[in-house]
């Protein structure tokens, strides 16, 4: 084949439209095919790894095409350093896939087999060290192809990086098939089925305590959100959809950064006592066992006069604003969030995307709130932190449903749908419901075995009343072992791929 670089590259490119919004997921399958093919027909491992990196290129410039729709709400910075920012990130990250096609060709490129079962492992490891290395980044995963499948379900017991190795397997035994290896075919597709028919934790049907909640999502775009005097039109648009206190406990959640100015903030009196008045504002909305779940900004002084941290926060508010609990964004986005090497980025023009001048300090990490009676625990994840796999839990304080608000408003057209995606694969693993609440969409209520139960459309105004789904009856297989699962079961098809390899020699 001529040119096998610039075919995986296309080949790649293909493959972006698997994922959301386009959704052609089979071409996932077909692009791993004809990946195998490719990696085969290598003549040196140097070729192999260009492959490798091509594909990912391919995939990760057209599947972000959203990153570079955010550089066009900050004034600091051309809009056209977006695109530069997108091919600069996916250079980067198309190193993973070349890694794992690098490996696969190493040890299997004599016995096909043992190519594929190599390329399946190495490429589970590889998107989990793309979600762990550098801050790590796994958006993506080849698994998230398969959200709107009844596939998604064996993340629960085999979570999302095994299920993206699995993804490959697929596409492999399709590629054996067409040199007439029937056999590796069936035992895959035995093997997925298996998957998909074992029973992981029990979900129940109906919960055991109805509990209402009202998602609201404001419609508020990014262009409107920080311009001076608009806090005012975001307030009365909140408050309409957020509508009147009922006669039963209402759980009500808002948006990441619903509110823009501070919800506490310790510089001086006057910002402390604006923050009271945003939160007794906002909690006005409330009847006496109402909870509302929002996004807000903490900004903490030790002097009353500077900021010494500043935090991306969700706030659990009772009535009369009172604070019920706060949990601190603690994966924060670089250059989103906080500017790395800032005095150097800042000599040379550059800025972060969201206003401010102060970077946000990072929280501790996932946590579970109490809300009191009877709404139990919640675990809490805000924006893009729904998409590490095994990092969303408080595995030792379980919730039983995890709020994840976002301002996918950033995002254009194809990131707040591969969002959503994610956020499905994290209720599928863990086997507890997620609910989301956006500006601009998609906010969706998701039940514990990754299902959308209902969702407000992009660039749409509206609320949604949902009862609380339930969550599994007890932990998950991933729940309880989390990312071992997957590296194990990576490793494992490498070693048998290489045992392969090293017999047919």
């Amino acid at each position: 084949m001529r040119f096998p670089v610039l075919v995986a590259l296309v080949i790649g490119a293909a493959s972006a439209l698997a994922f959301e919004p386009v959704g052609l997921w089979p071409l996932l399958i077909v692009a791993f095919t004809a990946l195998c093919e490719l990696i085969s027909r290598a003549k040196t491992r140097r070729q192999a790894l260009l492959i490798g990196w091509a594909f990912g290129f391919g995939q990760f410039v057209i599947g972000l095409n959203w990153i570079a729709t955010a550089f066009t709400f900050q004034a600091k910075m051309p809009p056209w350093l977006g695109w530069i920012a997108v091919v600069l990130l996916s250079v980067y990250l198309a190193v993973y896939p070349a890694i794992a096609t690098g490996i696969a060709w190493r040890f299997g490129r004599k016995n096909r087999l043992a190519l594929l079962l190599i390329l399946a492992g190495a490429w589970a490891i590889t998107e989990w060290m793309r979600g762990s290395f550098f801050t790590g980044f796994p958006w993506n995963p080849a698994a998230a192809a398969l959200a709107p499948t009844p596939l998604i379900t064996t993340a629960a017991l085999i979570g999302t990086y095994a299920l993206s190795g699995l993804v490959v397997l697929l596409g492999g035994a399709v590629w054996l098939e067409i040199y007439k290896r029937w056999l590796p075919l069936v035992v895959i597709l035995g093997i997925t089925t298996l998957l998909w028919l074992l029973p992981s934790s029990k979900v129940p049907d109906d919960p055991l305590t109805v509990l209402n909640a009202r998602i609201v999502q404001p419609n508020i775009g990014q262009q409107d959100k920080w311009t001076p005097g608009f806090d005012q039109e975001a307030a009365r648009r909140l408050a309409q959809l957020t509508g009147p206190p009922k006669g039963e406990p209402r759980l009500v959640l808002w948006p990441e950064a619903a509110i823009t100015t501070p919800l506490e903030d310790a510089r001086t009196p006057e910002t402390q006592a604006l923050a009271q008045f945003q939160r007794s504002r906002a909690a006005s909305l409330l009847g006496p066992q109402d909870r509302l779940l929002t996004g807000g900004i903490a900004v903490q002084s030790s002097d009353g006069v500077h900021a010494d941290r500043a935090a991306n926060s969700i706030y659990a508010l009772g009535p009369g604003g009172r604070i019920v609990g706060r949990y601190d964004k603690a994966h924060l986005v670089p250059y989103g969030e906080y500017l790395p090497m800032r005095p150097l980025m800042s000599a040379i023009g550059l800025s972060r995307l969201a206003p401010g001048d102060e970077d946000f300090t990072p929280g501790p990490g996932p946590r579970s709130i109490w809300l009191g009676n009877p709404w139990g625990k919640v675990g809490l994840q805000l924006c893009y932190e729904i998409i590490f796999s095994g990092h969303v839990v408080d595995w030792q304080n379980r919730p039983s449903f995890i709020f994840n608000p976002s301002n996918d408003a950033w995002f254009g057209s194809w990131g707040p749908p591969q969002h959503l995606a994610q956020a499905r694969l994290r209720a599928a693993e863990e086997g507890i419901p997620v609910l989301r609440s956006t500006p601009t969409g998609i906010s969706a209520v998701i039940d514990a075995r990754g299902n959308v139960v209902n969702q407000i459309g992009w660039r749409k105004a509206g609320a949604i009343d949902v009862v609380l789904p339930p969550a599994a009856n007890s932990p998950t297989v991933f729940a309880r072992f989390g990312n071992a699962i997957p590296l194990l079961l990576g490793f494992a098809l490498i070693f048998v791929g290489i045992v392969l390899g090293n017999r047919r020699r």
